[in-house]
């Protein structure tokens, strides 16, 4: 990842929830993101299948109450930040039976954004006094999205 996207990267960690991240944890943070993709899109297809689709469409992207109020709050952040132009870079769609729309490929920055949010977040609450996570606070929080999506 280049200098100026390391640099927005600590800046929206550091606006989303105080927490300092360094270019070596942008490794387990795209890690995450693509796992975390994978799994939304992976319960889209379900859905998709469900509905005798063979395309899978924004509405079965499962999108918590919880994971909207994080998109809001990281198109607030992003305002400012500009990360969505790296974000589509970076959510990479992984191979699935079924096609994706054009729309839906759309959807994914922002919900990638909101997962960051989300992410960064938790780190908090997790650990309230964490100021830049270790692998620990990182292992433990990774397992806490395990768990929910």
């Amino acid at each position: 990842m280049v200098l100026m996207a390391v640099s927005r990267f600590e800046r929206f960690f550091r606006s989303a929830a105080g927490v300092d991240v360094d270019k070596d944890d942008l490794r387990r943070y795209s890690d995450f993101v693509n796992d975390k993709v994978y799994d939304l899109l992976v319960i889209s297809e379900a859905h998709a299948k469900a509905n005798r689709r063979d395309i899978i469409e924004p509405w079965d992207l499962p999108v918590t109450k919880g994971l909207q109020e994080s998109i809001h709050r990281f198109r607030l952040l992003d305002e400012d930040i500009e990360l969505k132009p790296i974000l589509e870079q970076l959510a990479k769609l992984p191979p699935l039976d079924l096609s994706v729309s054009e729309e839906t490929v759309g959807r994914l920055p922002e919900i990638v954004g909101g997962l960051s949010v989300a992410l960064a977040q938790t780190f908090k609450i997790v650990d309230p006094d964490v100021k830049n996570p270790a692998t620990e606070q990182w292992e433990r929080t990774i397992r806490v999205f395990d768990l929910l999506l």
